[in-house]
């Protein structure tokens, strides 16, 4: 969101001028200069022009429809009636609307009339000695509303709706759709002027499309548009063109070092990759953040799966004990997110981020210096976005990718680089582990999971939605599930023994890793004594059973586990019976086309040619719009 220091341009000398509150408050909130995405969109979006911006994380989006949305509702003749929306921001999560919320409040704060109005509606001016100004009703303001699910009801957020009377909303879908679709809330032409869909890509990846559609058709056809993303994908063009009318294209690049504009990152941050095998990964980590001078203020480790950090939690506060962890993903409830996402944001001592990818796109938490992706992700842009969490608003950051050595995940490395996202080796500082430091970090491990039996439930649950992630890769030819070394996963892991899944049927090794006689698992327990207890009991009217009743639902659960396929064997089913309905259809359509006479095949062949001809019409002018979009040459290094 902060401007970069390369290719600056005073606000003042933007066309269309600025307010010159916006003036001072973009001052005062210490962006001396706009950012070139800024300098490209404002002029754009605060006219008449519907846009679709692509830019590197960390360049400056936010301000730019925050301050052309705000311009937009206070150039309006007269005030947007009561209950009626003017604008509306949608965001893929919870985190970053809360982030654009808090950034419009601040830029508020320099509108005397909004800033009144939002002290009222919130009672933050009640226990001011001196009297606030007021200001006549016909006075234009801008009054926001935030709209997440969780912390509120449907029915509260219409009942705030309906007091305070807000005409520009910032929300996630699934919420928005819910007030929008109250017969009290109005989006008509006559009010409604833009809508701006940030992080435009992760809202279709997080499944939100038929929301969207609904929302769209909710409002006006004559709006202002804006798409805002790090990366456009095909699936965002397609909005494009359902909600969009002739956007301008606005891409701001960055240049590489040879000065050719195909990087995709901030040029601040460097990325690279370490590899390692299996047990030295945590190891390895501990040591980068131990090496690394100065201390990192602020680090983010992404994992794979929300069971992974749960188990993680409760395992890297020892071996990781410079610095406070602090986990986060989309499966925790939304206070205990938003608890955990400011306790992160406002730390002042040296923390590290736990998560999954909730918190790889459009965050701006501040002096964030280390990533680590110990599960790196399949999408390049996923990998891009990650990264992008450092190395933002010009400050130096440093992204580590761990691999496995001596595995096709080494592959992993040429695959990014054709993808135009370069990565190279980890070389300052070095990181060298021995044997004996992994032995000694997972025999640590080991000792924390035998303390409560209900971290060790967790490893398990972790350990088998890691596998079935890593086998749902979609990078299958480079991340194989036949090629984990189970042995030295588990280890990696810390694990007591292996839990029993599909994948390991094929693997002949020892599934409880050499602990069977160091364990007593009647005797290993929970901490909370109620669990305990019911653990016990539960135990004892097992093996009360007779031995007969007992082998027969061993042999029940044998057959039932027979018939469950591995997760990396069901993608070649579903492959395979793709192609069989592929060839069922064909066949389908050879023996329908021979019934047909001459002149119905003549008038199918006439339909097919005007179907092609109306794909070739749109495929040139979908060619003659990407000539025209506009490109902004993008920041030095």
């Amino acid at each position: 969101m902060a401007p970069t220091p390369s290719n600056p341009r005073a606000w003042e000398n933007l066309t269309p001028a600025l307010s010159p509150w916006v003036l001072d408050a973009v001052s005062s909130m210490g962006f001396a200069r706009m950012t070139p995405v800024q300098a490209s969109t404002i002029p754009l979006f605060i006219g008449y022009k519907d846009v679709v911006v692509e830019a590197v994380t960390g360049s400056g989006k936010t301000l730019s429809f925050l301050i052309p949305v705000v311009e937009r509702l206070l150039r309006l003749e007269e005030p947007i009636r009561r209950h009626h929306v003017g604008a509306i921001i949608i965001s893929p999560t919870r985190e970053l609307a809360s982030q654009i919320h808090t950034v419009l409040l601040s830029l508020l704060q320099f509108h005397a009339p909004s800033a009144a109005a939002i002290r009222k509606h919130d009672g933050s001016d009640a226990g001011d000695a001196e009297p606030q100004p007021t200001f006549p009703s016909s006075t234009l303001k801008v009054i926001p509303q935030l709209l997440l699910g969780g912390n509120t009801t449907p029915a509260q957020d219409l009942s705030t709706f309906l007091k305070t009377s807000p005409n520009l909303l910032i929300a996630t879908p699934g919420r928005l759709l819910e007030l929008l679709s109250s017969p009290h809330v109005h989006c008509p032409q006559t009010s409604f002027e833009v809508l701006v869909m940030d992080e435009a890509d992760r809202l279709l990846d997080l499944g939100f499309k038929d929301d969207l559609q609904k929302i769209l058709q909710r409002l006006p056809k004559q709006r202002r548009t804006g798409l805002f993303s790090a990366s456009v994908s095909e699936a965002v063009s397609q909005l494009v063109r359902v909600g969009l009318r002739n956007p301008v294209r606005i891409a701001v690049k960055v240049k590489s070092a040879s000065g050719a504009l195909d990087k995709r990152t901030p040029a601040s941050l460097q990325m690279t990759y370490v590899l390692t095998p299996p047990t030295h990964k945590i190891p390895a980590v501990a040591k980068l953040l131990e090496t690394l001078s100065p201390v990192p203020q602020k680090s983010i480790i992404f994992l794979s799966t929300c069971a992974s950090v749960d188990y993680f939690q409760h395992i890297l506060p020892t071996l990781l004990s410079s610095c406070t962890v602090v986990p986060l993903h989309g499966k925790h409830p939304p206070n205990v997110r938003e608890k955990n996402f400011k306790r992160f944001s406002e730390s002042v001592t040296p923390t590290l981020l736990l998560t999954t990818d909730v918190a790889a796109r459009g965050l701006d938490i501040p002096s964030v210096d280390l990533v680590i992706q110990l599960d790196p992700p399949s999408d390049p842009k996923t990998f891009i976005h990650r990264c992008g969490r450092a190395g933002r608003a010009g400050r130096r950051g440093l992204a580590v990718t761990f691999l496995t050595q001596g595995t096709h995940e080494e592959d992993y490395i040429p695959f990014l680089s054709v993808r135009q996202t370069p990565v190279a080796p980890l070389t300052t500082p070095r990181i060298e582990t021995t044997d004996e430091e992994a032995s000694a970090a997972t025999q640590t491990i080991r000792d924390l999971v035998l303390k409560d039996r209900a971290v060790h439930d967790k490893a398990q649950r972790a350990f088998v939605s890691w596998v079935q992630s890593y086998s749902k890769h979609a990078a299958s030819s480079i991340f194989r599930v036949k090629e984990i070394d189970w042995q030295a996963q588990a280890e990696s892991w810390g694990l007591l023994r292996l839990p029993k899944m599909p994948e390991l049927k094929a693997w002949d090794g020892d599934k409880r890793l050499g602990l069977s006689d160091a364990i007593d698992w009647n005797a290993y327990g929970y901490a909370d004594a109620v669990r305990e207890k019911r653990r016990r009991e539960e135990t004892a009217a097992w093996l009360a059973k007779p031995a007969s009743e007992i082998e027969e639902e061993r042999a029940a659960k044998r057959r039932k586990n027979e018939k469950t396929a591995a997760w990396s064997g069901q993608r070649e089913a579903k492959a395979e019976r793709e192609v069989r309905r592929e060839k069922r259809h064909r066949k389908k359509e050879g023996e329908r086309k021979k019934k047909l006479t001459g002149e119905e095949r003549e008038k199918e062949e006439q339909l097919l040619g005007m179907i092609e001809k109306v794909r070739a019409e749109t495929k040139a002018r979908e060619k003659e719009e990407r000539e025209a979009e506009e490109e902004f040459n993008g920041f030095d290094d």
